[in-house]
């Protein structure tokens, strides 16, 4: 994990793990620490414990890791050589053991306390004691991690979560010991056992000690949680190989460090072997295993004869493999999924930032409600033991826990998932609109169709050879990944290529050059028709490939075309399947293509979309989308290639598919890493589960606050079933979240 640097702004992006957050509202004092800061902005995740910082060139790490400290935390810089330690790992086996020492001491000393309580009779020489003895370990040992970062925060004058569990458990155990030893102890014994569990007055050392318990099992449970969340993350992380076989002079081959791997080095894969990085298949054919990264089951073949993509971090399952690397470190497809994964973690919604904002406050209110309880019950004329009962109450049921994970771990969840089901979502926009979408528009070549067009006939005039057509086409297109080069490269098949100059491409049209001083074109029959005489019999055979559903391809030599490529591609099999799917969610579909009205009407009608429009160009591209929205509509797009940047960027959300180009993949809002188009209503019902999974953890959150608090005010819950409460909304909120790491394990 390296440092992100934005030229344009001189400004550095890095990310610190930082340590020893408990709630929200440490989130928020961290990230308050951080901005202050002058040229930081930062955002601080409590899911993740990361915050991610802009550095600009007056700023450091050094700086950013002191204002952490200052705030009373640990930080270090994630690095490529300092990756994240899992600590809620090691804090859910540290928590453990305080729980399970908590449960067993507590479970007889609150099962005592009641029938002592309730049957006075029942009470023995130093019974106090005994309850003391059973409890002491509790209120100490187990409690110690909630005054140790009590103690730490409020240094630097800060009141956390941590604060009001320390309060709540010393000022129980203060006031039950009192009520222990006082003269008039258990005044208030023999009223029944419900009033001895649920009066407020009914206070003793089992309220402390279940407090302890109540918080140490939600954040025990919450660890475990967070830990689950990241595994997804961590499966793709471990994806990456140490080692890369290089081929070396001779047809000898030497393993070295991945570090020292270069673009441009040649890779052999033997079978079983990880593919070291990405590349280009030069020689074999081997089957590869995508699961871990695309959740596709089935592997897929890789060949030289296909100049097929050999991805980094997949599995060759059989064959030997020669491979040129073509991107490596950071660049990697791997890498950049990686790096979706992490910042979509990071992302904070808008209800998220306003959820930050109150819990940065709200430990402070809660503290001033619980003196308030005090004063306003002792003005009633109550007992001191009652309004001290109340205040506790106050303090234990407060959860703003519940409010810094409502969002974020649900995404974390959510983008973990969807990292196993090759879907990765870029941020909240996804989320927010996923709900709104009502016309999705696709992109034809690579996206329904497979990319993979083959020549089926080449047509020229003055007698140009096919294999003269053919090599000043491929020696143009050789530069280019879109699928109809790729197919021009291969009919051209091995030959020695001139080397063009003053290469030009017209996204989305085409490309021109220049060859051994003949000026060249290369595109469709519209553009270069626009500068070059068209013969009446290539335009007639033009008509005729159109017509039948193939894309005709013009070679232009000096303003006069020479030649015609027809051109054929087939609908992917899973196409049809993904419309059907997206009619039934109640989506209208659209075609939107550079290629002629008569292949876009032949694909349209095999997959069942419902409206074509063809020969346009990617600004047009980006006009019709415009007009979708003007009109009302929220609109998604789904391509790949770079002509459908700008259409992906200008949609409310956009969807990148298969092996789309980086343009894509930079415009997109949601990246699909599998070629199965089933995937994008995959990503819309996910992106919809999740938001509902959020949009239900915020009620949550915020109604049992609201409802809650007033409640221990007014005195009508003891202390214990205060604590127990609080304890049960965090669990509510990462319970809820966890049920995404179900989704999609049966179709929809």
């Amino acid at each position: 994990m390296t440092d992100l640097v934005d030229d344009t702004y001189s400004t550095r992006r890095i990310q610190l793990d930082v340590g020893g957050m408990t709630c929200g509202a440490c989130a928020a004092r961290v990230e308050r620490k951080l901005n202050k800061i002058d040229g930081v902005r930062a955002s601080v995740n409590y899911a993740t414990r990361r915050a991610t910082v802009e550095l600009d060139s007056h700023a450091g790490v050094a700086d950013a890791i002191d204002a952490v400290h200052t705030a009373g935390y640990s930080a270090t810089e994630l690095t490529e050589q300092a990756p994240p330690v899992n600590e809620d790992a090691s804090t859910a086996k540290a928590l453990f053991t305080r729980l399970i020492v908590a449960l067993a001491l507590f479970v007889p000393l609150a099962n005592l306390s009641v029938v002592l309580a309730v049957i006075p009779d029942l009470r023995f020489p130093g019974w106090q004691a005994v309850l003391v003895a059973l409890a002491a370990p509790v209120v100490t040992y187990c409690a110690w991690p909630f005054y140790r970062t009590a103690v730490r925060t409020l240094r630097t004058g800060v009141a956390t979560m941590d604060t009001l569990v320390s309060l709540g458990v010393l000022a129980a155990t203060a006031l039950s010991m009192y009520s222990m030893f006082s003269a008039d102890a258990m005044s208030a014994a023999g009223q029944g056992v419900w009033s001895a569990i649920f009066s407020s007055d009914s206070i003793y050392l089992e309220v402390a000690a279940g407090v302890t318990v109540f918080v140490l099992a939600g954040r025990y449970y919450e660890a475990r949680a967070r830990t689950q969340a990241v595994q997804a993350l961590s499966a793709l992380a471990a994806l990456r190989a140490t080692e890369a076989r290089v081929e070396c002079a001779g047809g000898t081959s030497m393993l070295i460090p991945l570090a020292e791997l270069k673009v441009g080095q040649r890779l052999i894969v033997l079978p079983g072997e990880t593919i070291p990085s990405d590349g280009h298949v030069i020689e074999g054919t081997a089957s590869v295993d995508l699961s871990a990264m695309t959740g596709e089951t089935t592997p897929v073949q890789v060949s030289a004869n296909h100049r097929s993509t050999a991805v980094g971090g997949t599995t060759c399952l059989d064959g030997r493999l020669r491979v040129e690397v073509t991107a490596v470190g950071d660049d990697t497809r791997l890498a950049e999924m990686i790096a979706l994964v992490d910042s979509a973690q990071m992302a904070k919604a808008r209800a998220q930032r306003v959820a930050d904002r109150i819990a940065a406050i709200f430990v402070p209110c809660v503290i001033a409600l619980a003196v308030s309880t005090v004063v306003g019950w002792s003005l009633t004329g109550a007992s001191w033991e009652h309004a001290v009962s109340a205040a506790v109450a106050v303090l234990v049921i407060a959860c703003p826990c519940a409010l810094g994970l409502a969002m974020p771990m649900a995404l974390v969840i959510a983008t973990g998932r969807g990292a196993q089901l090759g879907i990765f979502l870029k941020g909240h926009s996804a989320l927010e609109l996923s709900g709104t979408i009502d016309v999705v528009v696709f992109d034809k070549t690579g996206t329904l169709t497979n990319g993979r067009p083959q020549v089926s006939g080449v047509y020229t005039v003055d007698n140009n050879s096919t294999e003269l057509i053919l090599g000043w086409a491929a020696t143009l297109e050789q530069h280019t990944s879109h699928p109809i080069a790729t197919a021009i490269a291969a009919a051209a098949g091995p030959q020695s290529l001139p080397a063009p100059v003053e290469v030009v491409t017209d996204v989305g049209s085409g490309v021109r050059g220049v060859i051994d001083g003949l000026r060249v074109q290369v595109g469709s029959p519209t553009w270069i028709a626009r500068t070059a005489a068209v013969p009446a019999a290539l335009d007639a055979q033009r008509a005729d490939v159109e017509r039948s559903g193939g894309t005709a391809v013009y070679v232009a030599v000096d303003d006069a075309v020479r030649g015609l490529i027809d051109i054929r591609d087939s609908a992917k099999p899973s196409a049809r399947q993904a419309v059907d799917e997206l009619h039934r969610m109640g989506l209208r579909t659209l075609l939107v293509t550079g290629d002629n009205a008569g292949a876009a009407q032949r694909v349209a009608a095999q997959v069942g979309i419902d409206d074509v429009t063809a020969g346009v160009l990617p600004a047009e591209k980006v006009a019709i989308i415009d007009d979708a929205r003007r009109s009302g509509a929220c609109v998604a797009m789904v391509g790949d290639g770079i002509n459908d940047g700008p259409a992906l960027a200008s949609a409310d959300l956009g969807i990148a598919i298969g092996g789309g180009t980086d343009v894509a993949i930079g415009a997109a809002d949601i990246v699909l890493v599998r070629d199965d188009l089933t995937t994008v209503a995959l990503a819309l019902h996910l992106a919809s589960a999740t938001r509902r999974t959020m949009r239900t953890n915020l009620a949550w959150a915020f109604g049992y606050n609201i409802a809650a608090l007033p409640l221990a005010a007014a005195g009508l819950l003891n202390p214990l079933i205060a604590g127990a409460a609080m304890a049960l909304s965090s669990f509510f909120v990462v319970s809820n979240s966890l049920r995404l790491q179900n989704f999609a394990r049966v179709d929809h």
